[in-house]
């Protein structure tokens, strides 16, 4: 669901793990010659921005550390990787079904598994899995909030019933923010007052292929393969992630071959260096995450619905697409996400125009003339666009004002406006492969994402049926509902830009569509 955790760029000092000297911070130059893979079975990956809490997959709830979460945990869905349309996947569970009326799943657990302490994995894991995450209650919570109850007729069966329908919640099992399974016996042996969630900063209880050996806020992350883990034996023996804060830096590891893949965050000028350079892989690998404009109603000129639909249009998002996205986007033509909705489903329906924008500015005040274009300090593209667009409204007679905030302000919007921009650029991506997902947490009075406080009472009445229902007409109607108030609009369907060694292989089938900036490492080798 998050905006991309980064960091501006700076020159640091690299973590001593690496054990290189740099040139001078301040330029990367190009890879010249293609780096020999790793005979060590270590695969050198980093954070550009540590991820501030422990890897805990009841807490965390951003971007770049999914890397941890997707490969130390497991929950009992997941998605498919390799495929550019999400499908559900067998994960600690074979098969599934769902009644009718999106209130009962009964699923069949996989035999022979094992938590990380020994523990075997069976229908007992579920339910304390579950209430551990009602119980610690962060923003992912509500993925079981529903949950009446967990029924197990044999250690590989489960029955969860819900207190009422919910359309979505196969897709909840599946997301990388979803409930995964969590060793009963370190749940309850580290319990403490706190649901283990001391313990759970310097270890994991999870099953996944690999198991947290080190976790260092601030210097960086060490996964090991579990040896115990049901599936084909993973190609790294280690993964190390250290914290290096500078994306310049970064580049100049990855291209002196230190580092083995930058997996997030590459900027539009990184980018053009890496597309169509042969001593590198690089990769536009699908996503749902998409680049947002968000417009205030509560202040100045575009108060009024009129002069935010006028302002939509004078973006031209096709125009801004291929200046700052070029090379690792597909055109934005729908509401939602690319892919939560069926082809021809979703219109975004605005055409490009500064007729009407600028006849309002003609007419407007001194003061309502100045449109603060706000951005995220953690994306280097959104202060792109945010300078495109204020020189374009310079020219219809408005005052741009470009600030950069950092991405807890922009965070602390959500309920309380004070202080927020007219306009706001951001990444976003939903938290699951269903539409609701994206809708509930952008358009609703109460939703998650929802910076500057946007809300139509009619997409709040119409949220609860749809998602009960999983008609996708009701939410692509609720998407038409959303873009009319003029608040929302998508700039591109970005894709997740990866690059790499060129000896590393199974990049594409280890990627999935809804987590990004993360792979499945038990299917990379070189």
């Amino acid at each position: 669901m998050r905006t991309s955790p980064g960091r501006v760029l700076r020159c640091l000092a690299v973590p001593v793990v690496l054990a290189i000297t740099l040139a001078a911070c301040g330029g990367t130059a190009q890879p010249s010659v293609t780096s020999t893979a790793p005979t060590d079975g270590v695969l050198r990956l980093s954070f550009l921005q540590d991820p501030g809490q422990p890897p805990d997959p009841d807490i965390y709830y951003a971007g770049q550390a999914l890397i941890l979460t997707q490969n130390l945990y497991e929950g009992l869905l997941q998605y498919k990787t390799g495929v550019d349309t999400p499908e559900l996947a067998p994960a600690l569970a074979t098969a599934w079904t769902a009644s009718p009326d999106n209130k009962t799943f009964t699923l069949t657990l996989r035999e022979g598994v094992t938590f990380h302490d020994g523990t075997p994995f069976t229908s007992a894991a579920v339910k304390p899995s579950f209430d551990r995450r009602a119980a610690v209650n962060q923003g992912p919570a509500y993925m079981v909030k529903d949950v009446a109850s967990v029924e197990t007729p044999s250690p590989t069966q489960v029955v969860i019933t819900l207190h009422q329908p919910d359309s979505a919640f196969l897709d909840y099992l599946a997301s990388p923010y979803g409930p995964k399974m969590m060793s009963p016996t370190i749940l309850q042996q580290q319990a403490g007052s706190d649901n283990a969630e001391a313990y759970l900063q310097t270890h994991d209880a999870g099953t996944g292929a690999y198991t947290l050996t080190k976790a260092a806020v601030g210097q960086g992350y060490e996964m090991k393969a579990y040896p115990g883990w049901w599936g084909s034996k993973p190609y790294f023996s280690t993964v190390e992630l250290p914290v290096i804060s500078d994306l310049s830096t970064q580049q100049l590891l990855l291209n002196n071959g230190q580092l083995h893949a930058i997996l997030h965050d590459l900027n539009a000028p990184a980018v053009k260096d890496y597309l169509g350079n042969k001593a590198v892989s690089s990769y536009s690998l699908p996503s749902f995450t998409t680049e947002q404009v968000y417009i205030n109603p509560n202040v100045g000129l575009l108060k009024d619905p009129a002069a935010r639909r006028a302002f939509q249009q004078a973006l031209d998002v096709e125009q801004l697409r291929n200046q700052v996205f070029a090379g690792r986007s597909d055109p934005a033509t729908g509401n939602y996400p690319e892919g939560l909705l069926p082809a021809g489903s979703d219109h975004q329906n605005i055409q490009p125009s500064t007729a009407a924008l600028q006849a309002i500015a003609s007419s407007a005040s001194a003061d309502d003339k100045k449109i603060v274009l706000g951005y995220d300090t953690s994306q280097p593209d959104d202060q792109q666009l945010a300078n495109l667009v204020g020189a374009k409204l310079q020219g219809l007679g408005l005052t741009p004002v470009v600030q950069g905030y950092p991405t807890s302000q922009v965070f602390g919007w959500v309920g309380n406006q004070q202080g927020a921009p007219n306009v706001l650029f951001t990444s976003f991506w939903p938290d699951a492969a269903h539409p609701y997902t994206a809708a509930h947490i952008l358009y609703a009075s109460d939703g998650g994402l929802n910076y500057l406080g946007c809300s139509d009472p009619a997409i709040t009445a119409a949220l609860p049926g749809a998602l009960q229902s999983g008609d996708d007409a009701s939410f692509a109607k609720i998407g038409e509902m959303a873009s009319a108030t003029g608040c929302w609009t998508n700039i591109a369907y970005r894709k997740d830009f990866m690059v790499t060694q060129t000896w590393l292989k199974g990049v594409e089938q280890s990627h999935d569509i809804s987590a990004p900036m993360s792979l499945r490492i038990a299917g990379l080798s070189a």
